[in-house]
């Protein structure tokens, strides 16, 4: 029903910048929305999340007070703002959908992005 497109990934210079946004294909009325990653050789963590109404987010720890995750409605598109980048944020960044509350935990989504690379050089 949720189909996830994502852009905006690339590589970046450590204290750089990235923007990346997530277009969301159909309805998401009700749907929560997170950002979750994954570098090779490591399990797939939490990012950051956002309710439907975006009256409530979550973040992991390591990218809090960096990373400001952000929704536009009308857009049908989720943004992950990433400042002060370091090298341990280089990983595939996936957006992915739920209906219902926000979830931290990865098999709680039914629904994923294909993924968009991040590099951080130091």
């Amino acid at each position: 029903q949720v189909q996830l497109v994502e852009s905006g990934g690339g590589l970046v210079q450590a204290g750089g910048s990235l923007r990346l946004s997530c277009a969301a294909s159909g309805r998401t009325f009700s749907y929560s929305m997170g950002w979750f990653r994954q570098a090779p050789g490591k399990e797939r963590e939490f990012v950051a999340a956002i309710s439907w109404s975006g009256g409530s987010t979550s973040y992991a720890d390591s990218v809090k007070g960096r990373f400001t995750i952000s929704r536009d409605n009308a857009k049908n598109t989720v943004y992950l703002q990433m400042n002060s980048l370091r090298p341990a944020d280089t990983a595939a960044y996936y957006c992915a959908a739920r209906y219902g509350f926000l979830k931290i935990n990865s098999n709680e989504y039914a629904y994923w992005g294909q993924g968009t690379q991040v590099t951080v050089s130091s």
